[in-house]
């Protein structure tokens, strides 16, 4: 039977979720219409909307339901952009660390391309983490000039955690507006608008064992956005659309599943992942990369975690990230690279290259990420074929692509 060890790309629907998805489809009414049916199902909408907010210490009207993460952080970013120049035509900076998820760089780049943005990354050290220092400098420097700041609370690929309450307290003596990119880290550890103190934060429901196709924005009442989608009104007017209850039903019970599970689960998966880093560093040639599995982050005078549970993600000198993928494949483990694929031809990861990375390097990059389906039996299994596995990478070597 394969295995997965993919789950930070998505994992597999929890019980919870499928059930209440699965009874959710057997409703009739849209929650927008005022007669019976539609009352219901509003009811039991907005019923699933206050389990997540509670649960990203959100009131239920701060929390806008949406497509899914991607949708979440473009609304969060662009309709943040657009809400401060709507304020102030100068402010047309945004600061963003270096190694953000796609779905923030792209809708970053968007703006620069289509609505005079100019772009700010900042830089990370050898573990993903933002340089605070500088990312004061340049609050300072262009005070009258940013629109928004956007940081990722916990990598996708390398899973390390920033210090987002400590970012978040310096943009707020400059009067600059924080989105959070939650999407890695909820139902992982604590995500809270309110003690992370930001004005939105994005998250998904496919992440935590919910469905595909649904995620939230949580924006704070001090805090407006422009609409990136227009129509019914919905939601504020922020979010126009007939609104998925049954999706958002199973959105709630992933949700109630995964908060109380994280504690027990979270150490299940730090053991499991000790246990993969320890095999792996016995196999010439492969690094750790990222925060160290057991670190602790200070962040504004906490002690938090400095990498989420369950991630593991590795460099193999020598190897190209594709053949190990493949070859792994081919054994029956799923795994992923990190990195993106362009017409056909591999590209370095832009996470592992902001992290001072050369491109070679970058390119022999795996990610294993563990998660409820993972077990002992699966890592020793992994552990097993993996020497072997490297060795048949080595040999192939790199492609003829030069870096």
């Amino acid at each position: 039977m394969a295995v997965y060890l993919d789950h930070a790309a998505t994992t597999p629907m929890v019980r919870e979720a499928r059930e209440a998805l699965l009874a959710g489809l057997d409703l009739t009414g849209n929650p927008s219409s005022i007669h019976g049916h539609g009352q219901a199902a509003k009811r039991l909408l907005e019923g699933a909307r206050e389990r997540v907010a509670a649960a990203l210490g959100a009131d239920p009207i701060e929390v806008v339901l949406t497509s899914g993460g991607t949708e979440a952080i473009n609304l969060g970013v662009k309709g943040l952009y657009w809400a401060r120049r709507q304020q102030d035509a100068a402010r047309v900076r945004v600061l963003a660390p270096r190694g953000e998820h796609h779905a923030t760089v792209d809708a970053v780049e968007w703006l620069a391309a289509h609505e005079g943005a100019v772009v700010d990354w900042l830089p990370v050290d050898e573990a993903g983490v933002v340089d605070l220092e500088v990312a004061e400098q340049r609050m300072r420097e262009h005070a009258n000039e940013v629109a928004l700041i956007t940081v990722i609370l916990a990598n996708n690929e390398v899973g390390s955690v920033q210090p987002v309450r400590s970012l978040a307290a310096l943009a707020a003596e400059h009067g600059i507006p924080v989105h959070v990119d939650a999407v890695a880290a909820f139902g992982h550890i604590p995500v809270s608008l309110r003690d992370l103190d930001v004005a939105a934060l994005s998250v998904s429901a496919h992440k935590i064992g919910g469905p595909v196709a649904m995620g939230a924005l949580a924006l704070a009442r001090a805090h407006t956005v422009e609409a990136l989608i227009h129509g019914g009104g919905q939601q504020r007017g922020v979010r126009s659309g007939t609104q998925d209850v049954p999706a958002a039903l199973a959105f709630a019970a992933a949700t109630d599943a995964a908060m109380s599970r994280m504690d027990t689960e979270g150490a299940r998966l730090d053991a499991l992942a000790r246990r993969l880093a320890d095999g792996l560093a016995r196999i010439p040639g492969a690094e750790l990369r990222g925060a160290p599995l057991d670190g602790v982050l200070h962040d504004a005078g906490d002690e938090v975690r400095a990498r989420v549970p369950g991630n593991v993600h590795v460099t193999f000198d020598g190897c190209q990230g594709d053949s190990l993928l493949f070859l792994l494949d081919m054994a029956g483990f799923s795994v992923s690279t990190g990195s993106a694929c362009q017409a056909g031809i591999a590209e370095p990861s832009h996470v592992l290259l902001g992290m001072g990375l050369d491109e070679r390097t970058a390119l022999s990059a795996l990610r294993f990420t563990l998660g409820a389906s993972t077990g002992d039996d699966d890592i020793a299994s992994l552990l097993d074929v993996l020497p072997r596995i490297v060795e048949q990478a080595r040999t192939a070597g790199f492609s003829d692509r030069t870096v």
